[in-house]
């Protein structure tokens, strides 16, 4: 069964460092693993599964989502670079533990080059199974456990941060707030802004998950299509990336925009759209970091208390990145990369 397994490298695009396919079908494994940066530690980031039409989606995909590992562990100050790995196939209906095993044993041939953690599709139960196979897989149960309750908080640090810039005040009572999207992170965040006072409005493809929020958090519902015709003050992204486009930017009613997606621009201009209608626009890399900060703490054998002083330093930081964008008339998105790349640069040159 081992044997199947293969391991072969892809050309990279420029300035990333490693990109691997790894097979092995008699289990159903095609993945792909990305290393973009490992200027400031081993490369870090979580697996997702996703049902890809095809090799050049995933590529595309997880080429993004690496190099945002590398901007979202530096911000973080983690000690670690940037790498993520998918797994094509459906979640719901091809994961196996078998399945999974054979993901480890692909890390693992990597010799630490790449630490692999839970994301969209993949749950504490799934990294066990890879973690079978390899010692470079965390977020487990009776360890760091699920990332997304750390995701979560972060998030709502940041989001209030963002609120006091904006709005004068993070007090949120009464404030319109549409949460798209509601796995792990996303419900555990609408928690979170229902228990401070927000008028939640909230909307997933999983019809389950939304009455359960009405239920239980007295939220509002939106269907997916009509998210962009609603009148909020504050969107949280919290479903899978690219939502933010042109059209989607023209048509928005919210001032603030602050969630746990990744990649949610579509484009690079879609910052400068909001911006000029002068909607604050929070860089998901730097918001979304509490999960890879609880999965970080493992790596490092760090306690909850370190957790914690990493997260109060997330919300500094994007205090003072805000503080910046004003004074200087330029994107957030633009000032937070500029404050990554110092950082890249300073280490590469010690």
């Amino acid at each position: 069964m081992q044997m199947a397994l293969t391991l072969t490298d892809l050309t990279a695009p420029h300035d990333f460092e490693r990109l691997v396919l790894a097979e092995d079908i008699s289990v159903g494994l095609r993945a792909m693993i990305c290393l973009h940066s490992t200027v400031l530690g081993p490369a870090a980031g979580g697996c997702r599964m996703w049902p890809y039409t095809d090799d050049a989606a995933a590529i595309h995909d997880v080429t993004r989502l690496a190099r945002g590992m590398t901007y979202k562990n530096a911000m973080a100050d983690l000690g670690l670079g940037g790498g993520k790995a998918v797994i094509i196939g459906d979640a719901r209906t091809d994961k196996t533990p078998e399945l999974m095993q054979a993901f480890g044993r692909a890390v693992q041939t990597l010799a630490g080059s790449y630490w692999t953690a839970e994301d969209v599709g993949i749950s504490t139960t799934d990294m066990a199974h890879a973690a079978q196979e390899t010692r470079f897989a965390v977020g487990l149960s009776g360890a760091s456990g699920d990332p997304s309750p750390w995701t979560a908080e972060g998030v709502f640090r940041c989001l209030k941060v963002g609120a006091r810039h904006v709005f004068g005040t993070d007090d949120l009572r009464e404030r319109r707030v549409l949460v798209q999207g509601l796995g792990h992170v996303g419900l555990s965040l609408a928690e979170k802004l229902a228990a401070a006072g927000a008028r939640l409005i909230v909307t997933d493809i999983h019809q389950a998950t939304v009455q359960d929020a009405v239920g239980r958090l007295g939220a509002a519902v939106c269907a997916p299509e009509t998210v962009f015709d609603q009148q909020m003050d504050i969107f949280v992204p919290c479903a899978l990336g690219g939502v933010l486009t042109q059209q989607a930017a023209g048509l928005l009613t919210a001032r603030l925009v602050c969630g746990a997606a990744n990649n949610q621009l579509a484009g690079d201009p879609v910052a400068e759209t909001m911006a000029a209608r002068e909607i604050t626009y929070m860089p998901d890399y730097v918001v979304n970091a509490g999960g890879i900060i609880s999965v970080a703490s493992e790596i490092h054998g760090r306690p909850d208390a370190w957790r914690l002083e990493r997260l109060s330093a997330i919300a500094d930081r994007v205090d003072q990145m805000l503080r910046r964008a004003r004074d200087s008339g330029r994107l957030t998105s633009q000032v937070a990369d500029e404050m990554v790349r110092a950082m890249l640069t300073g280490r590469r040159a010690a």
